[in-house]
């Protein structure tokens, strides 16, 4: 990708901006870390907790430079044919009926045995051309006449074993594949990789990084965050409801609110023409910001303490 082709890139404010137009509002240090990425060719390694905005970065980044998303969804026992590429094998199975059909014809004049399966392994080589390649995630990413956007989501699932697979292609973009050579990206994608923190990443694989961090924003923030993407509500519900889920994220949870569960629940208080909160309508509605019911009762046991004063009263 050249700068030239992408100048929503050529500095650390168009990408915020950028971002911003498109609904997602980002930190400077976010900004930064896209902006230096795309600038020295290197992938992000987007660390945080779950629903901060790690797979919505990549997504808005391919949204901002016009080009595919292309998504690797990681797991335990991620392999390379599910990851990289595989052979079409009902293809080449219906291509070795039609030749048995025509065998006598392809093996006519043969004056011998060597000669026969010579005209026999010229035809097997096709069955291992490109024709028959079906290219996954990595190697489509590759393939991509514009570039692209590839998403490694949650690594922190698949196997080192996978992550050995990923050095080679994030070190050249390319790949070996051994019935057809070295398969080189002509237009490296941007890469993004995302963990959760289930596991520890390898050294190796993070040298090759560039690491981000994604921490829950600040109340200012995740407010712009609101106002961006439920802009109807008014001001008061919407810092209300902020710090309220603030102060959630502060209590010994399961999971804590995320911020796609912030906005699920700024949405539904809109549908119940709520103006601010009150007790009673956070009760019926914590469900929608925290999907234990352990971590409901422990938020109502302290519901009048985390509530504000105008809302507990």
């Amino acid at each position: 990708m050249n700068i030239q082709d992408f100048p929503q890139l050529s500095s650390i404010e168009r990408i915020a901006q950028g971002f911003e137009a498109l609904g997602y509002i980002c930190s400077p240090k976010i900004a930064t870390a896209v902006y230096l990425a795309f600038q020295l060719r290197k992938p992000i390694l987007v660390e945080g907790p779950p629903g901060v905005g790690k797979t919505e970065l990549a997504k808005t980044s391919a949204e901002l430079l016009g080009v595919p998303l292309i998504r690797l969804q990681c797991y335990e026992g991620l392999d390379e044919a599910k990851a990289l590429y595989e052979w079409k094998y009902g293809k080449q199975l219906l291509y070795t009926q039609v030749l048995k059909e025509k065998l006598g014809d392809l093996l006519h004049g043969a004056k011998d045995l060597a000669e026969s399966v010579e005209r026999l392994h010229q035809f097997g080589d096709i069955f291992y051309s490109e024709d028959f390649l079906e290219p996954r995630p990595l190697l489509k990413a590759m393939q991509q006449e514009r570039g692209a956007v590839l998403l490694i989501d949650e690594v922190d699932k698949s196997d080192y074993e996978f992550e050995s697979l990923l050095l080679e292609i994030l070190s050249d973009y390319q790949v070996s594949i051994p019935e057809i050579g070295t398969v080189r990206a002509d237009v490296s994608p941007m890469v993004f990789l995302t963990s959760n923190n289930s596991r520890d990443i390898s050294d190796a694989l993070k040298r090759r990084c560039l690491h981000l961090y994604i921490p829950f924003p600040s109340v200012e923030l995740e407010e712009r965050i609101v106002l961006s993407r439920v802009p109807d509500i008014n001001e008061t519900l919407r810092h209300q409801l902020v710090e309220f889920v603030h102060a959630l994220r502060d209590l010994d949870l399961k999971k804590a609110p995320a911020i796609s569960e912030t906005l699920d629940w700024a949405r539904s208080l809109l549908l119940l023409h709520a103006d601010h909160l009150e007790e009673d309508l956070v009760r019926g509605t914590l469900n929608v910001l925290l999907k234990f019911e352990d971590d409901i009762r422990n938020a109502e046991s302290d519901l009048t303490s985390l509530l504000p004063a105008r809302a507990a009263s």
